[in-house]
C-alpha cells in the first residue's frame, strides 16, 4: 500500500512539474523568438515578464467557452481533454529515479500514447463542422501518420539492439558509449521526425496560418484553446526529454538531463524562428520517399549487425 501512495505521489508531482514547465516553456519561446527578431518579447507582467504565462492560462480559463452552434459538442468539448490526458500519461514512460513507475513495455507504451493523438486531432477538427477546421485536422493526421512509420522503424532498430522496450535499459547500454555516435544517421531521422510529430516549423501544416485560418483549432477559445497549447508544448518537452535518453542516455543526474533536455527545447524553438515552413508535398515527399527507405535500410542493417555479434 506504501509503494502504492509512494508511485502516485510521485506522478502526481511528475505532472505538476510538466504542467509548470510548459508556462516556463511558452515564455522561453517567446522570448527567443523575440530576441531573433529584434524586439524584447514579454517583459511587462512581473520580474521581466516572468509570470506573462499564468496571467495568459489566467486568462483564457476565466474566459466564457464559446461551443459552435453547428458543432458536435461532445467530441468537440473533449478533444482538448483527451488530448492532454494522453501527453500527460506518456510521461509516466520516462525514465527518472524519482518516478516509482517502471513499465516493461515502455515503448509501446509510448507509441501508444502519441498514436491515440491523431483520434483527438480529426476529433477536434471534425466535431467543429468548419471547412478550415477540418482540413487543417486531415493535413495534420495524414502527416502525423506518415511521420510515425519512420519514428516506429528507427525505434525498432533500438529494440533489437537492447532487445527490450524498458525504457530504463537506455541508460545502461550507454555507459561507454553514447547511441547518437552509433545511430548517428537514426538521429538526425528522428530529430526531424519529432518535429513532424509535434507539428512544429518547418513542418507545422494543421496550423499553417496563411492557407489554413489557425488551422484545427480555429473553433476553440478560452479553456479549450488553452488545453491544446498545453498539450502540444508538453509533448514537446517530452520529445526533447525522450531524445536525450534515447542518444544520451542521461537519467543518471537530474540535473544534467535537464540541462540537456532544456538544450533540444531551444532547439525546437530555435528552427521555428529560422526556417520557413515546408511545401506540403514535400513533406509527404520526405516521408515516403525519404525517410521510410533509409529507416528500413538502417533497421536491416543494424539487425544484421546485432545478428553478427551475437
Amino acid at each position: 500500500m506504501k509503494e502504492l501512495f509512494l508511485m502516485i505521489l510521485s506522478y502526481l508531482l511528475m505532472v505538476v512539474g510538466v504542467l509548470i514547465s510548459v508556462a516556463f516553456m511558452i515564455l522561453f519561446e517567446r522570448k527567443i523568438l523575440g530576441y531573433i527578431q529584434l524586439r524584447k518579447g514579454p517583459n511587462k507582467v512581473g520580474f521581466t515578464g516572468i509570470m506573462q504565462s499564468f496571467g495568459d492560462a489566467i486568462k483564457l480559463f476565466i474566459k466564457e467557452q464559446g461551443i459552435p452552434t453547428a458543432s458536435n459538442m461532445i467530441p468537440f468539448y473533449f478533444s482538448p481533454v483527451v488530448s492532454l490526458f494522453m501527453v500527460i500519461l506518456v510521461w509516466s514512460v520516462m525514465p527518472l529515479n524519482s518516478l516509482m513507475i517502471n513499465y516493461s513495455l515502455g515503448g509501446l507504451f509510448f507509441f501508444c500514447c502519441m498514436s491515440f493523438g491523431v483520434y483527438t486531432l480529426i476529433g477536434s477538427g471534425w466535431s467543429s463542422n468548419s471547412n478550415y477546421a477540418l482540413l487543417g485536422a486531415i493535413r495534420g493526421v495524414a502527416q502525423t501518420i506518415s511521420y510515425e512509420i519512420s519514428m516506429i522503424l528507427i525505434f525498432l532498430s533500438f529494440i533489437f539492439f537492447l532487445m527490450k522496450y524498458l525504457m530504463n535499459v537506455f541508460e545502461y547500454y550507454q555507459m561507454f558509449l553514447w547511441f547518437f555516435m552509433i545511430f548517428f544517421p537514426l538521429k538526425i531521422c528522428w530529430g526531424v521526425s519529432i518535429l513532424a510529430e509535434t507539428n512544429r516549423t518547418p513542418f507545422d501544416f494543421a496550423e499553417g496560418e496563411f492557407e489554413l485560418v489557425s488551422g484545427f483549432n480555429i473553433e476553440y477559445g478560452s479553456g479549450g484553446f488553452a488545453l491544446l497549447f498545453l498539450a502540444e508544448y508538453g509533448s514537446i518537452i517530452f520529445m526533447s526529454f525522450l531524445f536525450v535518453v534515447m542518444f544520451l542516455g542521461v537519467t543518471h543526474s537530474l540535473i544534467l538531463l535537464n540541462f540537456t533536455g532544456g538544450i533540444l527545447c531551444y532547439w525546437f524553438i530555435w528552427m521555428r524562428g529560422t526556417l520557413p515552413r515546408y511545401r506540403y508535398d514535400k513533406l509527404m515527399y520526405l516521408a515516403w520517399k525519404s525517410f521510410l527507405p533509409l529507416s528500413l535500410g538502417l533497421l536491416f542493417f543494424y539487425i544484421t549487425i546485432k545478428s553478427l555479434i551475437i
